[in-house]
């Protein structure tokens, strides 16, 4: 069996719910699992639903009107016949999700997330499965919740991997299309939980590894993997080959390629993934895979924007140990700030960090009692795998360079506009 994901941007309206028809009619769809997100921005939109539900927001209703009245287009665009069952089956969910916003009695955002937003999923999937159908391929719709099974850390959801290998094993049929959602499973209780980061992928990734499936296909709208973004870099290659370690190294760095936790699972049984686009789907696309650390090999660049350089030494000029790095790292824990770079010397400390939840203010408020603190906002990470001067040069360059820091394999450069 192979395993294909489309994200949401491959299905983001009618023309998108075609166009995997054609990539299928294309690629072949007999024992096939289809793992699909939830169309465009609809998580964004299901978002603001949640925001309007604990404001207690007047506006609830019309954003929950929005996302039906963005459902009800494709729709329209999609089957000739109103009449046609899919009609009824995703304003059955729509219902349910109202229902949900009536009664839910949970203060849990996170608990209160989960259940909302996953109708993102459950409606694309629905649509896709009525249009795949309606074009005469018969397909098996899954709900993914009764196959991966979860703790109930909501948004962060740890996989019960045996009881979700049993699940998997006994009821996914072969020699047909089978459609279900990425992102989603359920606790023990039957209640929506979601996988986290890159949950989509990683539900593609725990259905292979569960089938022993020949490969998993991450459909973009890219021709693969690239050695470096093309918004910020010109003349950026195709990666051919990527091996298993330089994949998880890159995505430790910061590079969206494919997230550890979705590799491990297919590194496991090694289960080639194939990034591909939907745009060309008979082009050979990236392999991450076995084999070859990288092919071309070339250096990688990965870039962080936004980022914050903070520099720590102590008052008294004493020596920064591991006892002020640990309740440094503690704080950062605590703070929801996640460090990008680390440099010390005797008695200074910098790092830098992404501020996603803007709490620096308030760590920097207990920081500043113990250490002297400095720090410069809007900073620029550059990150290159396999570096060679040209590469170095390429990023060093009309730039003020903060902070550098060079090993064997990688380069990082901490910058700042002139």
């Amino acid at each position: 069996m192979r395993v294909f994901k489309f994200g949401g941007a491959s299905v983001k309206d009618a023309a998108g719910i075609k166009n995997v028809y054609d990539v299928l009619q294309k690629v072949g769809y007999e024992d096939v699992l289809l793992v699909v997100s939830a169309m465009g921005k609809t998580t964004n939109a299901l978002e603001l639903v949640i925001k309007n539900y604990f404001d207690k927001s007047a506006e609830l209703n019309s954003s929950v009107q929005e996302v039906k009245k963005y459902h009800n287009q494709i729709l329209m665009d999609l089957f000739e016949d109103e009449k046609n069952e899919v009609f009824s089956a995703v304003n059955t969910q729509f219902t349910d999700l109202e229902y949900f916003l009536a009664h839910n009695k949970s203060p849990n955002y996170n608990f209160v997330y989960d259940q909302i937003v996953s109708y993102g999923e459950l409606i694309s999937t629905t649509i896709l499965s009525h249009f795949m159908n309606f074009m005469r391929i018969k397909t098996q719709w899954l709900d993914v919740r009764n196959f991966i099974k979860t703790d109930a850390n909501y948004r962060d959801a740890e996989v019960d991997w045996e009881l979700t290998q049993k699940n998997i094993a006994k009821n996914v049929k072969r020699k047909i299309l089978n459609i279900t959602q990425g992102f989603l499973g359920s606790d023990e209780n039957n209640f929506t939980t979601t996988l986290g980061r890159e949950g989509s992928d990683y539900t593609a990734a725990i259905f292979a590894y569960c089938l022993n499936a020949e490969s998993v296909t991450i459909w973009k709208d890219v021709p693969g993997v690239m050695n470096a973004d093309p918004r910020y870099f010109e003349n950026a290659s195709l990666l051919n080959q990527i091996s298993y370690r330089e994949a998880i190294e890159l995505a430790f760095y910061g590079a969206t390629v494919i997230h550890p936790k979705t590799l491990q699972p297919l590194q496991k049984k090694e289960i080639p993934l194939y990034v591909k686009s939907f745009i060309n789907p008979l082009l050979k696309g990236t392999s991450v895979s076995k084999g070859v650390d990288l092919e071309p090999y070339l250096p990688c660049f990965i870039v962080k924007r936004n980022q914050l350089l903070i520099s720590l030494s102590s008052i008294d000029f004493s020596f920064i140990m591991e006892e002020n790095i640990s309740e440094i790292f503690a704080l950062f824990h605590q703070f929801k700030i996640k460090v990008n770079l680390i440099q010390n010397s005797a008695i200074s400390f910098s790092v830098c960090v992404e501020d996603k939840f803007d709490n620096f203010k308030a760590l920097n408020a207990i920081l500043s009692k113990k250490f002297k603190v400095e720090f410069n906002e809007n900073v620029t990470l550059y990150t290159i795998r396999h570096f060679d001067d040209k590469a170095a040069q390429t990023v060093e360059e009309n730039k003020i360079v903060l902070l550098k820091q060079v090993s064997r394999e990688t380069m990082q450069v901490v910058t700042k506009e002139v």
